[in-house]
């Protein structure tokens, strides 16, 4: 074999890595250019038996009951805070009334969560406690009378909870003006 010189192999190596380094140029430049194929479509449609169905007060609805126990409440001079919760529990609307406490709108919250997690109001459910204690412990609940569930077909749709007047017995009455606005 014939023994190349020095100069002969850095050329000779030195062509090679080119054509190695522009062949993965090319490559790379070519899939980069070239749209990638699109992902075929999957779609599941789930079976009626697989799903439910739940009935949700609309935000009119809801801002209705809420101006109508604050209207209520307005009436015998009370300052509250008025929430409305949906079915699961989230928040749909709330009122603040001029002058009303600071923890008045929390508890207007919590008020209407309870009433409609237990479709009952929480005058009722404040009775419970001396047999369940440990239903106060339940997070976001409060068992003080002033909330009032919504029913629709028998099922809970919504809780109003209204906070501030100087009892509960109160804050639940203004709480049913809203419910009964709904019926109108």
């Amino acid at each position: 074999m014939k023994k190349i010189s020095k100069r002969a192999r850095v050329l000779t190596g030195g062509a090679v890595l080119a054509g190695v380094v522009a062949g993965t140029f090319g490559a790379v430049s070519a899939s980069a250019s070239a749209p990638a194929a699109a992902p075929a479509a999957v779609t599941a449609d789930a079976p009626a038996r697989n799903l439910t169905q739940s009935t949700h007060l609309t935000t009119s609805a809801a801002t209705k009951a809420a101006q109508a126990a604050l209207d209520a409440a307005k009436k015998e001079n009370q300052r509250v805070s008025v929430a409305v919760v949906d079915r699961n529990g989230n928040t749909i609307v709330t009122l603040r009334g001029d002058g009303a406490g600071p923890q008045s709108y929390e508890s207007a919250v919590k008020k209407a969560y309870t009433a409609v997690s237990w479709n009952a109001p929480t005058s009722e459910l404040a009775k419970r406690l001396e047999q369940a204690p440990n239903l106060k412990d339940i997070p976001g609940t409060l068992f003080l009378a002033g909330g009032a569930p919504v029913a629709a077909n028998g099922a809970p749709v919504a809780g109003i909870g209204v906070a501030g007047a100087p009892s509960g017995d109160l804050d639940e009455k203004f709480a049913q003006a809203g419910v009964a606005a709904l019926k109108r």
